[in-house]
């Protein structure tokens, strides 16, 4: 599958298959992860992969009941690194990490999705929760959750802004 095909195909799925997902395919996806481009380069983030389903479950209550998490076969836990942008100073701790682990997130969910896996961003969740069951450092900061498995559900496409809507240009 090609990037637009997978740009095209991928949906948020909320409903997982329970079978494990194949070593091959995590190190593909998270390779494809480890090549998101960032702020000088300096990868301002770290990705817990959590695999045990009663952690599973305790991050699924921190995200507000959100129970597909815990069904899932596994979660990424995509965390902001102030420390390694401090280089750019205010902003690189403010903003630059997050972008670097937003990006991070979006390589992830393409390449879920043009391996034939599922996925479903979540933003919603108690932070002191979740530093506090996955023993976060203090400095670090989630910034999404990342369910992976085999989809049991094919959503519908949701609708998207018209382009004339999206884009303004500007001489």
């Amino acid at each position: 599958m090609n990037t637009l095909d997978a740009i095209q195909a991928r949906r948020s799925v909320r409903a997982f298959q329970p079978r494990p997902v194949e070593a091959e395919k995590l190190d593909a996806l998270l390779n494809a992860i480890n090549q998101a481009p960032s702020a000088g380069n300096l990868q301002a983030y770290q990705v817990y992969l959590v695999r045990r389903e009663t952690t599973r479950q305790r991050l699924a209550a921190a995200a507000l009941g959100q129970k597909f998490l815990a069904q899932a076969p596994m979660v990424l836990v995509v965390c902001a690194c102030p420390s390694r942008s401090a280089k750019y100073g205010q902003r690189g701790a403010e903003l630059y990490c997050l972008q670097d682990a937003t990006v991070a997130v979006a390589y992830g969910q393409l390449a879920a999705t043009a391996l034939g896996l599922a996925s479903c961003w979540v933003g919603a969740f108690d932070e002191s929760q979740v530093k506090e069951v996955l023993g976060l450092p203090a400095a670090e900061r989630p910034v999404a959750m990342l369910p992976i498995g085999y989809p049991a559900e094919t959503p519908p496409r949701t609708p998207r802004r018209w382009l004339t809507d999206l884009v303004k240009e500007k001489e």
